[in-house]
C-alpha cells in the first residue's frame, strides 16, 4: 500500500523545504522502501533541494503530443507518452524524482492528462511512499491526477497572512472534494514565541496544527549556496524539527 503524502501553500512558506526534509526523513527512518518524489510545482526546484539534475519535465512531454510530427510512426500516443515519462523520471538509489515543469500551454490536454493520471496511478503502486510537492493552487491535485492523498501537509510561515491563507487551501481541498483522508498544519521558519502568538489565527483556520519547523540559518545557508539539503547534520533544527513532526504523524 502505498502512503500518498502531498506538501501544498501558498509560495514561499517552505514548500520545497519541507518536502526535501521528509524525502531525507524517510531515507534515513524507512531504509529499504521505495519512495517517488514529484515536484508539482511550476516553479520546479524540489530537485535543487535533493541535488539533482533534471534534463525532461512533464510538461514538455505533453507540450510534444500537440505536435504529430513528434510521435514516431508506428507508435501509438499512449506508448509515446508512456515512454517518455519513463525517460524523464530521474532514479537515484534511495528514491526516484518526476518533474512536472512549467504550466500548460494552450490547447487542450485532456487526452494527455488522463494518460498521465493513469501513468501516475501505475506507478504509485511501485512505491512504498509518494512525496508530492504541489502548486501553489492546488491544481494538479484538483485535476485529480492522483487518486487520493493520504496526508497533506500545508505550510504557512510565522505570519497571520500566512496561516490565512492555508486556510484558503482547505477551502479549495473541501470545495472540489479532494480524497485527502488527513490534512494538518505546518508553520515554517517560526522563531521562538511566535507560533503561539498566532493561535486565533490557527484556530479560524480549522487545520489542525501537526508541528513547526523553525528557523535555521543552516537551511539558509544551504539554499545561498546550492547545496542539497538532504546534506544538512543530523543536528540541525530543521532535521529535528522534522523528524520530530514526522514521528508524530505515524509514517
Amino acid at each position: 500500500m502505498t502512503m500518498r503524502v502531498a506538501v501544498a501553500g501558498k509560495g514561499g512558506t517552505g514548500k520545497t523545504t519541507l518536502a526535501a526534509l521528509l524525502v531525507r526523513y524517510l531515507m534515513r527512518e524507512k531504509m529499504g522502501k521505495d519512495i517517488l518524489t514529484v515536484d508539482a510545482d511550476a516553479n520546479a526546484n524540489l530537485n535543487e533541494a535533493l541535488g539533482l539534475e533534471v534534463n525532461e519535465t512533464v510538461s514538455s512531454i505533453l507540450e510534444d503530443t500537440k505536435d504529430p510530427k513528434a510521435v514516431p510512426s508506428g507508435m501509438t500516443k499512449d506508448v509515446f507518452v508512456e515512454y517518455r515519462l519513463s525517460r524523464a523520471m530521474v532514479e537515484e538509489k534511495a528514491f526516484d524524482l518526476l518533474v512536472m515543469g512549467n504550466p500548460e500551454g494552450p490547447g487542450c490536454y485532456c487526452y494527455p492528462n488522463d494518460l498521465l493520471k493513469k501513468y501516475l496511478e501505475t506507478l504509485s503502486k511501485n512505491y512504498d511512499y509518494m512525496v508530492i510537492d504541489n502548486e501553489a493552487g492546488l491544481e494538479h491535485l484538483s485535476r485529480r491526477l492522483l487518486p487520493m492523498v493520504d496526508l497533506l501537509l500545508v505550510t504557512s510561515d510565522a505570519t497571520a497572512r500566512g496561516i490565512r491563507s492555508a486556510k484558503r487551501v482547505r477551502e479549495i481541498v473541501e470545495k472540489v472534494k479532494l480524497d485527502v483522508t488527513k490534512m494538518g498544519l505546518v508553520i515554517s521558519r517560526s522563531r521562538d514565541g511566535e507560533t503561539q502568538t498566532l493561535d486565533q489565527e490557527i484556530k479560524k483556520s480549522e487545520l489542525q496544527l501537526l508541528g513547526e519547523i523553525g528557523y535555521d540559518p543552516m537551511v539558509a545557508e544551504y539554499d545561498l549556496n546550492g547545496q542539497p539539503l538532504l546534506n544538512l547534520p543530523d543536528d540541525s533544527r530543521a532535521v529535528q524539527d522534522s523528524i520530530k513532526l514526522f514521528q508524530s504523524v505515524s509514517f
